[in-house]
């Protein structure tokens, strides 16, 4: 169900770029690779990884991309991990 999304948020520099995104933040490719000692091709590999796994959304602005987080997808696994919640009573 999530395998993917486990995956993707499993990385450090991947997670640094949901945190950057954190509080409804839009940033474009570059402005969030400038947080990074690293190639740009690697935050574009990063960045499609985090959009395969429905973690952010990009949005397209005359030349400009912007990715912001998709907070519906961290709806849903709260939802899914609270379901195993040790507060289910039994009758």
């Amino acid at each position: 169900m999530f395998e993917s999304t486990f995956k993707a948020i499993g990385d450090p520099s991947r997670k640094k770029i949901l945190e950057l995104l954190r509080d409804g933040k839009k940033m474009t490719a570059g402005e969030i690779a400038s947080n990074f000692d690293m190639s740009f091709a690697t935050i574009s590999y990063h960045l499609s990884l985090l959009k395969k796994a429905d973690l952010i959304r990009e949005e397209k602005d005359k030349n400009f991309i912007y990715y912001e987080l998709n907070t519906s997808i961290f709806d849903e696994m709260i939802i899914w991990l609270n379901s195993f919640g040790g507060s289910h009573e039994k009758e």
